[in-house]
C-alpha cells in the first residue's frame, strides 16, 4: 500500500524553517502573514493557498507550482481515503 505524502507544512517547517533557524514568528513577518495563519499550515490544519505558494516562491523557496502540486497531491491522498458515495458512470447511456 502507497504511503500518504505529508502535508507540504510539515515539509515547509521541517526542510525549510528548521534549516535555517526560523521561528514562526519571524517566518510569517517575512511571508506578511499572521503566526496564527502560519501554525495553522505548519501544523497541518490549513493548506497552502496560491497565494502563499506565491510568497514562497518569492521568497526564494521552490516555485508557486510546486507547492500547489504538493497540496493538490496530499489532499487527493486524503480525499482517496474517505469513504465515497456510490457513483454511476456520466456517459453511461444503458441507464
Amino acid at each position: 500500500m502507497m504511503t500518504s505524502p505529508p502535508h507540504p507544512g510539515e515539509l515547509l517547517r521541517e526542510d525549510v524553517l528548521v534549516p535555517l533557524g526560523l521561528s514562526v514568528t519571524d517566518a510569517a513577518g517575512r511571508l506578511g502573514m499572521s503566526r496564527v495563519a502560519l501554525s495553522r499550515v505548519l501544523n497541518g490544519r490549513a493548506g497552502i493557498s496560491p497565494d502563499l505558494a506565491v510568497r514562497l516562491e518569492r521568497a526564494g523557496v521552490s516555485t508557486a507550482r510546486a507547492w500547489l502540486s504538493m497540496q493538490a497531491n496530499y489532499d487527493l491522498s486524503q480525499a482517496l481515503k474517505r469513504e465515497q458515495p456510490d457513483v454511476q458512470l456520466l456517459d453511461d447511456k444503458a441507464a
